[in-house]
Protein backbone atom coordinates (compact mmCIF):
# COMPACT_ATOMS: atom_id res chain seq x y z
CA UNK A 1 0.00 0.00 0.00
CA UNK A 2 3.07 2.52 0.94
CA UNK A 3 4.03 1.87 -2.79
CA UNK A 4 1.08 3.33 -4.26
CA UNK A 5 0.39 6.25 -1.42
CA UNK A 6 1.09 6.23 2.10
CA UNK A 7 -0.32 7.83 4.97
CA UNK A 8 2.39 9.54 6.81
CA UNK A 9 1.27 12.80 8.28
CA UNK A 10 -2.33 12.12 6.92
CA UNK A 11 -6.05 11.40 8.49
CA UNK A 12 -6.82 7.14 7.48
CA UNK A 13 -9.88 5.92 7.88
CA UNK A 14 -10.27 2.16 8.27
CA UNK A 15 -13.66 0.56 7.81
CA UNK A 16 -14.42 -2.61 9.22
CA UNK A 17 -11.30 -2.55 11.73
CA UNK A 18 -12.38 -5.43 13.73
CA UNK A 19 -10.35 -5.41 16.81
CA UNK A 20 -8.02 -3.47 15.70
CA UNK A 21 -5.42 -5.19 15.16
CA UNK A 22 -3.66 -2.44 12.21
CA UNK A 23 -5.16 1.16 13.63
CA UNK A 24 -1.79 1.10 15.80
CA UNK A 25 0.39 0.33 12.83
CA UNK A 26 -1.55 3.14 10.98
CA UNK A 27 -1.21 5.97 14.20
CA UNK A 28 2.63 5.52 14.26
CA UNK A 29 3.02 7.69 10.99
CA UNK A 30 -0.39 8.99 10.34
CA UNK A 31 -2.06 12.16 11.70
CA UNK A 32 -4.90 11.07 13.01
CA UNK A 33 -6.69 7.55 12.93
CA UNK A 34 -10.25 6.72 12.65
CA UNK A 35 -11.93 2.74 12.74
CA UNK A 36 -15.15 2.16 12.35
CA UNK A 37 -16.70 -1.14 13.51
CA UNK A 38 -20.42 -2.41 12.87
CA UNK A 39 -20.01 -4.50 15.60
CA UNK A 40 -19.68 -3.03 19.13
CA UNK A 41 -18.29 -5.96 20.82
CA UNK A 42 -15.37 -5.64 18.49
CA UNK A 43 -15.29 -2.28 18.59
CA UNK A 44 -14.97 -2.34 22.55
CA UNK A 45 -12.17 -4.25 21.98
CA UNK A 46 -10.23 -2.36 19.07
CA UNK A 47 -10.44 0.64 22.11
CA UNK A 48 -8.67 -1.28 24.30
CA UNK A 49 -6.12 -3.04 22.31
CA UNK A 50 -5.01 0.65 21.03
CA UNK A 51 -5.14 2.14 25.16
CA UNK A 52 -2.81 -0.85 25.49
CA UNK A 53 -0.31 0.16 22.89
CA UNK A 54 -0.51 3.85 23.58
CA UNK A 55 0.91 2.78 26.74
CA UNK A 56 4.16 1.10 25.53
CA UNK A 57 4.25 3.98 22.80
CA UNK A 58 2.60 7.33 24.01
CA UNK A 59 3.28 9.09 20.57
CA UNK A 60 1.11 7.53 18.59
CA UNK A 61 -1.51 9.56 16.64
CA UNK A 62 -4.88 10.14 17.97
CA UNK A 63 -7.37 6.89 17.31
CA UNK A 64 -10.88 7.48 17.81
CA UNK A 65 -12.74 4.23 16.97
CA UNK A 66 -16.28 4.47 16.36
CA UNK A 67 -19.41 2.09 15.69
CA UNK A 68 -20.54 2.46 12.10
CA UNK A 69 -20.79 0.66 9.05
CA UNK A 70 -19.23 1.32 5.29
CA UNK A 71 -23.06 2.09 4.03
CA UNK A 72 -23.23 4.95 6.48
CA UNK A 73 -19.83 5.91 7.54
CA UNK A 74 -20.24 8.29 10.85
CA UNK A 75 -17.76 10.72 9.28
CA UNK A 76 -17.95 13.73 7.97
CA UNK A 77 -17.74 15.08 3.93
CA UNK A 78 -14.01 15.11 2.98
CA UNK A 79 -12.73 14.31 6.15
CA UNK A 80 -10.16 11.21 5.35
CA UNK A 81 -7.18 11.00 3.17
CA UNK A 82 -6.44 7.66 2.86
CA UNK A 83 -9.41 4.63 3.08
CA UNK A 84 -8.24 1.00 4.27
CA UNK A 85 -10.70 -2.15 4.10
CA UNK A 86 -9.50 -5.83 4.15
CA UNK A 87 -11.62 -8.75 4.01
CA UNK A 88 -14.23 -6.48 4.98
CA UNK A 89 -18.04 -5.43 3.40
CA UNK A 90 -16.15 -4.37 -0.04
CA UNK A 91 -16.82 -7.94 -1.94
CA UNK A 92 -17.37 -6.52 -5.15
CA UNK A 93 -21.24 -6.54 -6.83
CA UNK A 94 -23.56 -5.11 -4.40
CA UNK A 95 -21.03 -2.68 -2.38
CA UNK A 96 -21.99 0.31 -4.19
CA UNK A 97 -23.88 1.87 -1.09
CA UNK A 98 -19.83 1.67 0.51
CA UNK A 99 -18.36 3.05 -2.77
CA UNK A 100 -20.65 6.12 -2.79
CA UNK A 101 -20.08 6.69 1.50
CA UNK A 102 -15.86 6.69 -0.07
CA UNK A 103 -16.70 8.86 -2.34
CA UNK A 104 -18.06 11.18 -0.03
CA UNK A 105 -15.65 10.92 2.93
CA UNK A 106 -12.47 10.64 1.06
CA UNK A 107 -10.56 14.14 0.24
CA UNK A 108 -9.78 14.76 -3.29
CA UNK A 109 -6.05 13.74 -3.51
CA UNK A 110 -6.96 11.25 -1.18
CA UNK A 111 -6.70 6.92 -1.90
CA UNK A 112 -8.59 4.28 -0.70
CA UNK A 113 -7.50 0.40 -0.14
CA UNK A 114 -9.83 -2.36 -0.39
CA UNK A 115 -7.63 -6.22 -0.15
CA UNK A 116 -9.84 -9.14 -1.08
CA UNK A 117 -9.10 -12.82 -1.70
CA UNK A 118 -8.05 -13.29 -5.00
CA UNK A 119 -10.24 -16.64 -6.22
CA UNK A 120 -8.16 -17.24 -9.37
CA UNK A 121 -5.15 -18.31 -8.14
CA UNK A 122 -2.92 -20.41 -5.48
CA UNK A 123 -4.32 -23.19 -3.32
CA UNK A 124 -6.55 -20.92 -0.70
CA UNK A 125 -8.25 -19.33 -4.14
CA UNK A 126 -9.26 -22.96 -5.25
CA UNK A 127 -10.39 -23.70 -2.25
CA UNK A 128 -12.38 -20.32 -1.60
CA UNK A 129 -13.78 -21.46 -5.03
CA UNK A 130 -15.08 -24.48 -4.12
CA UNK A 131 -16.69 -23.08 -1.22
CA UNK A 132 -18.54 -20.05 -2.34
CA UNK A 133 -19.14 -21.24 -5.64
CA UNK A 134 -21.68 -18.54 -6.47
CA UNK A 135 -18.99 -15.96 -6.06
CA UNK A 136 -17.26 -15.17 -9.42
CA UNK A 137 -13.62 -13.96 -9.37
CA UNK A 138 -13.69 -12.82 -12.83
CA UNK A 139 -16.93 -10.79 -12.09
CA UNK A 140 -15.44 -9.29 -8.79
CA UNK A 141 -12.78 -8.13 -11.09
CA UNK A 142 -14.63 -6.54 -13.77
CA UNK A 143 -16.42 -4.99 -11.24
CA UNK A 144 -13.60 -3.23 -9.87
CA UNK A 145 -11.85 -2.24 -13.16
CA UNK A 146 -15.00 -1.02 -14.24
CA UNK A 147 -15.41 1.93 -11.32
CA UNK A 148 -12.10 2.99 -12.43
CA UNK A 149 -10.20 0.97 -9.33
CA UNK A 150 -6.21 -0.59 -10.18
CA UNK A 151 -5.48 -3.89 -8.78
CA UNK A 152 -1.97 -5.05 -7.31
CA UNK A 153 -1.81 -8.89 -7.09
CA UNK A 154 -0.11 -10.23 -3.96
CA UNK A 155 0.97 -13.64 -3.08
CA UNK A 156 1.42 -14.46 0.48
CA UNK A 157 1.48 -17.34 2.94
CA UNK A 158 -0.32 -19.15 6.00
CA UNK A 159 2.13 -20.64 7.99
CA UNK A 160 0.46 -22.36 11.06
CA UNK A 161 2.38 -23.87 14.22
CA UNK A 162 0.87 -27.15 13.70
CA UNK A 163 -1.73 -28.79 11.70
CA UNK A 164 -4.49 -28.52 14.51
CA UNK A 165 -3.56 -24.59 13.89
CA UNK A 166 -4.35 -24.82 9.95
CA UNK A 167 -7.47 -26.70 10.63
CA UNK A 168 -9.30 -25.01 12.83
CA UNK A 169 -8.70 -21.89 10.78
CA UNK A 170 -9.71 -23.61 7.37
CA UNK A 171 -12.99 -24.69 9.44
CA UNK A 172 -13.59 -20.96 10.29
CA UNK A 173 -13.41 -20.08 6.53
CA UNK A 174 -15.49 -22.89 4.85
CA UNK A 175 -18.58 -24.71 5.66
CA UNK A 176 -17.83 -27.84 7.02
CA UNK A 177 -18.00 -29.84 3.68
CA UNK A 178 -15.68 -28.35 1.78
CA UNK A 179 -13.27 -27.53 4.84
CA UNK A 180 -13.14 -31.51 5.05
CA UNK A 181 -12.57 -32.21 1.83
CA UNK A 182 -9.90 -29.80 1.15
CA UNK A 183 -8.13 -30.80 4.59
CA UNK A 184 -8.26 -34.33 3.54
CA UNK A 185 -6.17 -33.26 0.08
CA UNK A 186 -3.94 -31.17 1.77
CA UNK A 187 -0.70 -32.03 3.28
CA UNK A 188 1.68 -29.64 6.07
CA UNK A 189 0.96 -26.33 7.98
CA UNK A 190 1.34 -23.60 5.13
CA UNK A 191 -0.98 -22.64 2.18
CA UNK A 192 -0.51 -20.19 -0.23
CA UNK A 193 -2.93 -17.36 -0.24
CA UNK A 194 -3.59 -14.88 -3.03
CA UNK A 195 -5.29 -11.02 -2.84
CA UNK A 196 -6.12 -8.72 -4.81
CA UNK A 197 -5.12 -5.24 -3.34
CA UNK A 198 -7.42 -2.83 -5.00
CA UNK A 199 -6.55 0.70 -4.82
CA UNK A 200 -8.32 4.02 -6.55
CA UNK A 201 -7.35 8.03 -6.32
CA UNK A 202 -9.83 10.69 -5.75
Amino acid sequence: MESVAGWSGRTVLDVGCGTGFHLPRFARSAARVVGVEPHPDLAALARRRVAAVVRREPGLAPVDVRVGTAQDLPLPDASVDVAHARWAYFFGPGCEPGLRELDRVVRRGGTAYVLDNDGTRSTWGAWFRRGYPTVDPDAVERFWTSRGWSRVPVLTRWTFADRAELEAVVRIELDRETAEAVLAEHHGCEVDYAVNLWWRDF
